[in-house]
């Protein structure tokens, strides 16, 4: 007898692999192995084409392949090939996500975060890329309801809703911790309605054409000012604002622009791009809510 025409018992299928006979058993009765024939005694025996089977049968399942996914493959339903696809772009989405995780654990550690940011993380860590876009999404439909996507300024819901489509593999504190600060803030409905206000006047005033203000001027005038400590409503606040006006504007005009600024300029909302621009990796957004806040005060001061 050869290799080819020698039958093996369980036992002996157990010394030439390193299974154990138990498992080997396991993997008999659910007709992963299936025997060649019986012994007069009863006993199962295998050949050659088994004991191959049998080391495919122990590859994949130490790939981490589910018995029914193994049952497939040998039956023919699946090619290896297709398995091996479909297995490692499982394991992929299961490295990100505890990569994920132990961010999340590092930046819980390094912060000595309180419960409620421990729970913000936790939830991070669980939702797939899908699940936080969506949570994104449902913050921005709702402030632009009603908004039609070709007005004015209905870019700018595109604009807030572009988030990664994957967190980095190995992500930066700074991102976790700007995940952390994000999930709140859309979740706070005090910001929704904020929000909300804004896009509203935003549309309002794109159909009233209004006379746009020279941003510029005033991060160049009122910046300055804020950085030097000039109160908005001294001299010489009144003089740096009109560096800022046109010469001769009038009170109303100058009550107008004061509540149009005030309605525009939200250190939340400018929090929220910054967020968005460290969870894309982008070059960090300027702060210039203080430079409008001066100069609506100043607006208010100098009538």
């Amino acid at each position: 007898m050869n290799d080819r025409t020698e039958l093996f018992t369980i036992g002996q299928l157990s010394d030439r692999t390193g299974l154990s006979v138990r498992t080997i058993r396991f993997w008999s009765d659910t007709g992963l192995l299936p025997p060649t024939r019986r012994s007069a005694g009863g006993h199962r025996l295998y050949d050659a084409e088994a004991v191959a089977r049998l080391d495919l049968v122990r590859t994949l399942r130490e790939l981490g392949l589910g018995l029914d996914t193994v049952q497939r493959v040998l039956c023919g339903q699946a090619t290896v090939t297709d398995v091996a696809r479909t297995h490692a772009d499982a394991l992929d989405a299961e490295i990100r996500v505890l990569r994920l995780r132990r961010a999340v654990l590092r930046s819980i550690a390094q912060r000595g975060s309180t419960t409620e940011e421990i729970g913000i993380m936790h939830e991070m860590a669980r939702l797939s890329a899908q699940e936080r876009q969506r949570l994104i999404d449902d913050f921005v439909d709702r402030a632009f309801e009603g908004v039609a996507p070709g007005a004015p300024g209905a870019h700018i819901a595109e604009a807030m809703r572009r988030l990664p489509a994957e967190l980095p593999d190995e992500p930066a504190p700074e991102q976790v911790d700007a995940w952390i600060e994000l999930t709140g803030l859309v979740a706070d409905e005090g910001f929704r309605r904020r929000v909300r206000q804004i896009v509203v006047a935003g549309a309002q005033a794109a159909q009233e054409q209004r006379q746009p203000y020279d941003t510029a001027l005033i991060m160049e005038h009122a910046g300055g000012a804020v950085e030097a400590g000039v109160a908005p409503d001294s001299a010489e606040g009144g003089a740096i604002l009109e560096r800022i006006l046109a010469p001769g504007t009038p009170a109303g005009e100058r009550a107008r622009l004061a509540e149009e600024i005030e309605t525009f300029t939200d250190r939340r909302v400018e929090r929220y791009w910054q967020l968005m621009g460290i969870l894309n990796g982008c070059s960090p957004v300027p702060t210039a809510t203080p430079a409008f806040e001066w100069f609506a005060a100043a607006l208010r001061a100098h009538p």
